[in-house]
């Protein structure tokens, strides 16, 4: 059904005010605004007057604009999207979002390519429609991800044609329709978190199991059809509403039975006691205020119909039962599988090509959440007995604090958990804490037993009793459990999509600052091995939200640690003298440096060990007047934000002004100059808003028609940027305005002398360009050459697993993978490398025939080929004349890794050389 216009949206059309405040006849004509078929289009949304004139008037804007084909040529797309973007920014939205893609007649992911498309003056979309569209677009991926896996595991339940004793009205669509709306409804009730995926499948699988529980034996594939309990009469579900016996009986054998959800959670390795705890606590609940009961059967598809409409049409967004007509509003973009990456060496014509589609955003999230789980598997709720040796190895034994800490954490995080999810969430947010309390013992051990290695040390009283790194050190364990759960459906490898208990969240939760948490990050990575792939990004990725912003807000201490470094070199213009682009990145810091620095001298070992007297709080140890030592923290978090600062610009530059190389030794000493000596500009900004407008400021002093509008287009195709950092910066207290007005009334203001001498004849002195090195964090997207000339290429082995047959085998091969070796690893059965044998053989005999007729020089075969036969040019080693081509590869290949392992042996004993002790 339509939605009901509101009452102030249709007195707008009916009644227009009058000159002396009282209000017009009803038939009085209304002006007509923009062409007749914009009126058609408001008129169908049932727009207000006053959105259709602000409408159109962004429309005109538009047309008008420099580059808006896209606008005269879709000119029905184009008032669409007008109207949706004042509608949302007067608060006067009549129509669902649904509504007006129909309307307009485009799908979800072509509105929002068009709508950013249409924004050609980076003016028209404003940040609270970028928020709205976020919603929209997170909501979406998790439909699609959710519908498309639940289609696929139904067709597992279900028997494509049921025997004749199943009555019609329980064919296989009308169930999909019952299960997916029944669905949609608890969705839409229970959580307050849409976009979480993993909660949402959970929710799920509660829905599976009711409706499995419910139906027929003979409408079931096994083994779920043994698993049935006798609930059905006469092959229907529907039993008889009459008889209280009979309800009372079918109800408690649905709620006790746990085969169902037993089997559901192990082919979705889903974790059981998580799903009971959300069929318990969220999903009965929400049946008996839905009036669902057990005992009548299968709800009424009219019933759940109707309450879900009136939840959509409240909601106002996606119509997601049009996901069971696979309406081409909500498809996305279709990928041929001609388009899929194929490996070089094909197969014979005669064999059949298995092409491996990528994993569903479903089970990527399982997976990733078995494999922490089996991290954690060995690890408890308590201290080890190994960090108990520590805690008693401490001059003031920090155990009791410990635990009191981790215990008053537990009850903030699960309030704060329901508050942000849902109160029927509570015990598993609990749950999820106390995987993070695991974790977090698991890396102190760690961390503990390296300082330990380090520095020859076993009394850690001084970081032991240090609040601010356990509550650092417990937060980053929580947010990689968290991360790991959270993870969305439209998350890449290299994107982390943003949701409500995204980070920062966790900062506020655990009322920590993020430069504080900043300095645990590089240690819990270095100190759990085990971590995924995409948990150090995830990581990576935090430590760069801080360093670019969030490290810069006001309270931070960080600013408190440059005007101690002012202070103690006695330089208003140098907050951290030996934190300078050139200074080599590479470090041997550990926690407990960043933690006790600037108190702590890296010098004396003994110092991690020294505590205040009893009577004394840690925070506030007398100590002698002396010079202030160098800050450990400030110094490695200075060369890091140098690091990104150029990363960023580089990229922008080759974007923007690859013609003028000259130009970015310029803009990166302004750059450079405005972080070090005028750092007050970061106070409440981001880093890239200093860098946008250094890169304005020398293109304006040197001429270079580089505008604005063209640096915020680059800006935005960027990878991890937001709009809201070039349309909303800070310029005095309380006030935001464009990064346009910020450059004029403030950059300039403050650097004005500064950017004026890049225009002389004496420039000031150019600062060095940072040396980039490979992130200790990251992996190869691709594969890298194995240095010593031999021709072989590695790269990091990659998921999925299969859990349920541990760590060390991967589920299906792909294409590209299907014949791969993975050195050190369990190999299996011989058919691979008889077949890499035969594959060897064949080829080589293919090349003597060619010779044999006469043929010309045969094209290079596309497969694994060495240097030299027989000999490994690096090591000069000769291989025996009767071993097999496969075993002389094998030697070189172990040879060459036993190089590298000698070579990063003596890289890593050359740089800690270098380092100050």
């Amino acid at each position: 059904m339509p939605p009901k216009p509101p009452r102030r949206a249709g007195s707008a059309r009916t009644q227009r005010p009058s000159p002396d405040g009282g209000s017009a006849p009803p038939a009085a004509p209304r002006v007509e605004v923009g062409e007749a078929d914009f009126v058609v289009l408001c008129d169908a949304l049932k727009v207000s007057e006053s959105v259709r004139e602000k409408a159109w008037k962004t429309y005109e804007s538009l047309s008008a604009a420099d580059g808006a084909l896209a606008c005269n040529t879709k000119k029905k797309e184009t008032w669409g999207v007008c109207i949706f973007i004042v509608a949302i920014d007067l608060d006067e939205v009549t129509f669902t979002f649904t509504e007006l893609l129909k309307s307009i007649k485009m799908s979800v992911c072509t509105f929002f390519h068009f709508l950013k498309e249409v924004d050609v003056n980076m003016d028209t979309v404003s940040t609270k429609v970028d928020s709205t569209v976020s919603r929209l677009k997170k909501k979406y991926d998790v439909l699609f991800a959710l519908y498309h896996k639940f289609e696929r595991t139904c067709g597992l339940i279900y028997l494509e044609q049921p025997s004749s004793e199943i009555s019609a009205e329980l064919s296989s669509v009308l169930v999909l329709k019952n299960y997916w709306i029944t669905f949609l409804l608890a969705k839409g009730k229970v959580l307050q978190v849409e976009d979480d995926l993993v909660i949402s499948f959970q929710l799920l699988l509660c829905v599976l199991d009711y409706f499995i529980k419910l139906s027929p034996p003979a409408m079931l594939k096994e083994p779920y059809k043994s698993s049935v309990p006798a609930v059905t009469v006469n092959g229907s579900a529907r039993t008889p509403r009459r008889g209280q016996s009979r309800s009372s009986r079918t109800a408690k054998q649905l709620d006790t039975d746990t085969k169902i959800i037993e089997i559901l959670c192990k082919e979705h390795d889903c974790n059981l006691d998580e799903v009971k705890n959300v069929y318990f606590t969220s999903f009965i609940p929400f049946l008996n205020s839905a009036g669902i009961v057990a005992s009548n059967g299968l709800p009424e598809v009219e019933v759940i119909l109707k309450q879900y409409d009136e939840l959509y049409l409240k909601n106002k967004d996606i119509d997601a039962r049009l996901f069971l007509n696979h309406d081409e509003t909500l498809q996305p973009a279709v990928i041929a599988c001609s388009q899929l990456e194929r490996t070089p060496l094909k197969n014979n014509a005669d064999e059949e090509i298995n092409i491996i589609l990528p994993q569903t955003p479903v089970r990527a999230a399982m997976n990733n959440i078995q494999q922490l789980i089996m991290i954690l598997n060995s690890a408890t709720d308590k201290p080890s007995d190994t960090l108990i040796k520590y805690f008693n190895n401490c001059t003031v034994n920090p155990k009791d604090s410990i635990l009191k800490r981790v215990e008053s954490f537990e009850h903030i995080f699960k309030k704060k958990f329901a508050e942000a999810v849902g109160q029927g969430w509570a015990e598993i947010g609990s749950q999820r804490y106390k995987l993070g309390v695991r974790l977090y013992y698991r890396v102190m051990e760690s961390m503990l037993k390296s300082e330990e290695e380090r520095l020859s040390v076993q009394n850690f009283s001084k970081l032991l009793n240090d609040n601010i790194f356990h509550t650092s050190l417990l937060a980053c364990a929580v947010e990689v459990v968290m991360a790991t759960y959270g993870r969305n459906a439209s998350q890449g490898d290299s994107t982390s999509a943003e949701t409500d208990l995204s980070f920062p969240w966790i900062l506020n939760v655990f009322d920590l600052k993020a430069f504080d948490f900043y300095k645990v990050i590089e240690s819990f990575i270095r100190a759990e091995p085990n971590l995924t792939r995409e948990m150090i990004k995830h990581l990576e990725h935090c430590e760069h939200r801080i360093m670019e912003s969030l490290a810069w807000q006001s309270g931070s201490p960080l600013f408190d640690l440059i005007k101690q470094s002012k202070e103690r070199e006695g330089q208003a213009d140098q907050p951290e003298p030996t934190a300078t682009p050139s200074t080599p990145f590479q470090h041997n810091h550990t926690a407990a440096d960043l933690y006790l620095s600037p108190v702590k001298s890296p010098k004396k070992k003994a110092s991690l060990s020294a505590t205040p007297p009893p009577d004394v709080p840690p925070a506030v140890t007398p100590q002698t007047p002396q010079k202030p030592q160098k800050s450990t923290s400030l110094s490695l978090f200075y060369k890091k934000v140098y690091l990104l600062a150029y990363r960023r610009l580089h990229t922008l530059f080759l974007h923007l002004l690859s013609d003028h190389p000259d130009l970015e030794p310029l803009i990166w000493t302004l750059f450079q100059h405005t972080l070090q000596n005028e750092y007050e500009l970061m106070r409440d900004r981001h880093l890239d808003q200093i860098m946008m407008c250094s890169m304005y400021g020398i293109c304006k002093v040197k001429n270079v028609d580089l505008r604005f509008k063209m640096i915020v287009s680059a800006y935005k195709e960027l990878c991890n940027t937001n709009q809201e950092t070039f349309k909303r910066v800070l310029i005095r207290e309380e006030q935001y305005d464009s990064i346009i007005v910020f450059y004029n009334l403030v950059f300039m203001q403050k650097l004005k002398t500064n950017i004026l001498q890049y225009a002389s004849s004496r420039p000031p002195t150019l600062s060095p360009i940072p040396h980039i090195p490979r992130s200790p964090y990251q992996f190869s997207n691709s594969p890298r050459r194995v240095p010593a000339g031999n021709n072989i290429y590695i790269s990091p082995l990659k998921s999925p697993y299969k859990f349920s047959d541990g760590f060390q085998s991967p589920t299906k091969m792909t294409p590209r993978s299907r014949i791969l070796v993975s050195i050190g690893e369990s190999f299996g059965t011989s058919e691979k490398f008889q077949k890499i044998n035969q594959m060897l053989c064949n080829s080589e005999g293919q090349l003597k025939r060619s010779a044999d007729v006469g043929a010309a020089a045969p094209k290079p075969l596309k497969r694994l080929r060495f240097d030299i036969e027989g000999t490994d040019e690096a090591d000069g080693s000769k291989h025996l004349p009767q071993e097999s081509k496969f075993q002389q590869k094998l030697a070189e290949m172990t040879s060459t890794r036993t190089r590298m392992q000698k070579q990063k042996l003596n890289d890593g004993n050359d740089t800690s050389a270098t380092e100050d002790k």
